[in-house]
């Protein structure tokens, strides 16, 4: 897929954005041609509160929040990094939910539709163990990007995981012209739907 997208990935204090909800990190890998071509990362500081449990999963403590830099700030820094290009994510909703709640506070609204690379699995990887994040990755032998539940290693792991996806597309389906928006599309079909909707296509494409 030779088209830019924005692979996202946030970390956060809960599983709901809300006042005492935020994210406490954001991690955007910038794809192009299945490779990642740029970065942005930080810490977010919010004025929440990382319970232990979380701490423990992400690495992220309230201390390192402290010093962080403002969740608007990063938000508005990560909204221009972005700029217009499609999104993508792994569990998509989750992080939807967060983009629009943290760009909500700043006035934003989000016009780009997301891709997601879990539902996207389920449908083209059902021979996997499961559609986790870290079992797709080793499952699939994919190159490592870090400590899992930080925001950059995750989301350059979902980048990886987009490329398979579309390889497997191109492999399995000869589809030549995989975009973003197919990718939307076919993520509503449903699973038992998928290999006629995709013969469908192909069909098309051959014509």
């Amino acid at each position: 897929m030779r088209q830019r997208v924005a692979v996202i990935d946030f970390e956060t204090n809960g599983a709901s954005p809300g006042g005492d909800c935020r994210a406490t990190e954001i991690g955007v890998a910038m794809v192009e041609d299945g490779r990642v071509v740029d970065r942005f990362q930080s810490l977010m500081n919010a004025g929440v509160w990382v319970p232990p449990m979380i701490e423990r999963l992400t690495g992220i403590s309230n201390a390192m929040l402290k010093s962080a830099p403002p969740a608007d700030q990063v938000m508005r820094d990560a909204a221009r990094f972005v700029g217009d290009a499609p999104l993508a994510a792994h569990n998509a909703s989750f992080d939807r939910k967060f983009w629009d709640y943290e760009l909500g506070l700043l006035g934003l609204v989000r016009r780009q539709d997301f891709a997601c690379t879990l539902m996207l699995s389920r449908r083209l990887l059902p021979q996997a163990p499961d559609h986790k994040l870290g079992t797709l990755a080793r499952w699939a032998s994919l190159p490592d990007t870090g400590r899992a539940h930080r925001a950059m290693a995750d989301a350059e792991m979902a980048a990886h995981l987009m490329a398979l996806l579309s390889d497997t597309l191109r492999q399995q389906f000869h589809l030549p012209d995989i975009d973003h928006a197919l990718l939307c599309k076919l993520q509503k079909v449903t699973a038992a739907k998928v290999k006629p909707y995709l013969r469908e296509l192909q069909a098309g494409a051959a014509v």
